[in-house]
């Protein structure tokens, strides 16, 4: 029997809380989960610690903190991607972290071959703002 989403979900986001304690020494905040067909992708808010958002605040030590965590993410995902498949019930093709130095986000993303662009709004959007749920619309034709 599969499992519902939103269960699916809130398990994910329980393994990355701990894959993000065991792996830097320090939990997120937050952390949020949206499952859309062939993609996961996990927000970790508030993930970093206050020496990296400190070392955030300079262009150069922000860039050295993003290079650190996707090489830190490179070397040490295989646990959580491992977890993702067993939860979801599906192999991962492709996995990949980029965080954002000014908010302490942390985006991982999971996918089966599909090119994911994540936009990370600066404050929330009530779920009946959407007009159509949330779900996101179809192709569509330009020009």
């Amino acid at each position: 029997m599969k499992k519902p989403a939103a269960s699916m979900a809130q398990e994910i986001a329980q393994a990355a809380r701990l894959f993000e304690q065991r792996r830097t020494g320090h939990g997120p905040q937050s952390v949020t989960v949206v499952l859309r067909d062939d993609v996961v992708v996990i927000t970790l808010h508030g993930a970093l610690s206050q020496a990296e958002r400190k070392l955030a605040k300079d262009p150069d030590g922000a860039a050295q903190l993003q290079e650190f965590h996707r090489q830190l993410f490179a070397s040490t995902s295989a646990s959580l991607r491992s977890e993702v498949e067993r939860i979801c019930g599906v192999k991962v093709g492709e996995s990949g972290a980029e965080i954002e130095p000014g908010t302490g986000t942390v985006l991982k993303v999971f996918t089966t071959g599909t090119i994911v662009q994540v936009f990370l709004l600066a404050d929330r959007v009530e779920a009946d703002a959407w007009a159509d749920g949330g779900r996101a619309a179809g192709p569509r034709r330009t020009g």
